[in-house]
């Protein structure tokens, strides 16, 4: 099989174009490259160190089409495998989470320990099995990487990978301040939701940074927020975006910006100030002691971070932690939590939930806006007659290399950076997706078909 790059991503900054080909929504060949060498071939996120905090706590993921479980043995390691049984293949662990000892495959009754240490093969001694059978390790496959940063997992099924620090590079600086909010870490709400859609997973991957379509796609957001500004109606729950609109109207200059990283990770923002509506309100003084005036007033800004190719940490409304799981050309599953610090306040915890329930899940007021709109975009990725879509454009004359002195502040390195007003709404933060992107497929092309 033979893909023309060129013809996919038309990249050519020095002649101020970069335009994207429609068919990378919309065709099988190029989604199964994409799982084997993007989910499947490099660093994905896996989950929560805290969502497996006792021994023999575990639970499943997946990294591309591949079932992978992770465990806590009883000393407390953690540890990742393919949830898959050595003996005919079949999921050793069938729910979500729990805490199990000993995990039984339900097809033929094989047993693992919480380490991944095959514990007992049924009837072995009646199975004529050769001595080299015998000899063999019947465990669980671990992945070949597996690491932690900060509470934050992730892992490789490929062995070839770099280091997890050289794959997270400079966007570490605001996993940091994710994590960093309180002294304890963060931790997910109880309660996750997963919901699918009919389109590509990259639309997602792009909406998370998208600053453009905010006051087109959710009017009625937007309408309620004024309302609730004026009194009108019940008793409401206060939105930091209020305080992004006063910055709006009021601050001069700088409002908010992007930074790319390399190997695809990407950071739009918006200053807030510190806002009495955010649930970290509380915590401000604190939260300067440990990262000094400049770290603050980063923790209070929107923030919608994308580590590249699944995981994006939506701080704007609330905080939302989002993994990115593709089906297919025109299906992706999300799964999503609410995303807190341990140990804040009854109050804070209470505000920053009925935030998230008022904006994300499709149950809130953005979430069903965002996914009808991906599902229209799909349907209209059908087009051949002019395949190149345009909206990779604005920002390309307030791009920079390097970063500028609001991430000097923080000691963040990102390789690219825009600031600007609240109308700019940067594009040119897409361009370092599909740069790693065309970087992985080209390297598909040259290892070829599995």
């Amino acid at each position: 099989m033979t893909i023309d790059l060129a013809g996919l991503i038309d990249d050519r900054p020095e002649e101020g174009i970069f335009r994207v080909n429609r068919a990378i929504f919309r065709e099988p060949d190029i989604f199964d490259l994409e799982i084997r060498h993007i989910f499947e071939g490099g660093w994905v996120f896996l989950g929560l160190a805290s969502q497996a905090p006792a021994p023999h706590d575990f639970f499943t993921t997946e990294a591309g089409r591949v079932p992978i479980l992770i465990m806590r043995d009883g000393e407390g390691q953690l540890r990742a495998f393919v949830n898959s049984c050595p003996h005919k293949g079949a999921q050793i662990a069938q729910m979500r989470a729990g805490n199990a000892r000993m995990h039984v495959c339900p097809y033929h009754s094989w047993s693992f320990d919480s380490a991944g240490r095959n514990r007992g093969i049924k009837w072995q001694r009646a199975g004529c099995y050769a001595e080299a059978f015998d000899r063999s390790d019947h465990g669980l496959a671990r992945l070949p990487h597996f690491e932690e940063y900060r509470g934050f997992l992730f892992g490789s099924l490929a062995a070839d990978v770099p280091t997890l620090a050289q794959h997270l590079g400079g966007v570490a600086r605001f996993l940091d301040f994710v994590v960093g909010q309180p002294e304890a870490g963060v931790e997910l709400v109880p309660g996750a939701v997963a919901f699918t859609y009919d389109a590509n997973w990259k639309l997602q991957l792009e909406n998370c940074s998208d600053a453009y379509h905010f006051t087109s796609a959710h009017p009625s957001y937007i309408r309620i927020m004024e309302r609730r500004q004026k009194g009108e109606g019940a008793v409401a729950v206060r939105s930091i975006w209020e305080q992004s609109q006063a910055w709006s109207e009021s601050a001069e200059g700088v409002q908010g910006g992007s930074y790319s990283f390399e190997h695809g990770h990407v950071l739009n923002w918006g200053r807030i100030g510190v806002a009495d509506s955010h649930p970290l309100y509380e915590s401000a003084e604190a939260i300067a002691a440990r990262h000094g005036e400049a770290g603050r007033d980063w923790v209070f800004n929107m923030r919608n971070l994308t580590i590249f190719p699944n995981l994006q940490i939506a701080e704007n409304a609330s905080s939302q932690l989002r993994v990115i799981q593709p089906l297919a050309p025109g299906r992706t599953l999300m799964r999503t939590w609410c995303l807190a610090p341990k140990g804040e306040s009854a109050g804070a915890r209470r505000q920053r939930i009925r935030q998230y329930e008022d904006f994300f899940n499709p149950s809130g007021m953005a979430t069903p806006d965002d996914t009808v709109a991906y599902e229209s975009c799909q349907r209209g990725h059908a087009g051949r007659v002019d395949p190149w879509l345009q909206g990779y454009a604005r920002g390309m004359t307030a791009s920079r290399e390097g970063g500028n002195l609001l991430s000097d502040a923080i000691g963040a390195s990102p390789i690219r950076s825009v600031l600007a007003d609240s109308q700019l709404c940067d594009e040119t933060l897409y361009h370092n997706y599909y740069r790693e992107w065309a970087r992985r497929m080209a390297l598909a092309m040259e290892v070829g078909p599995a």
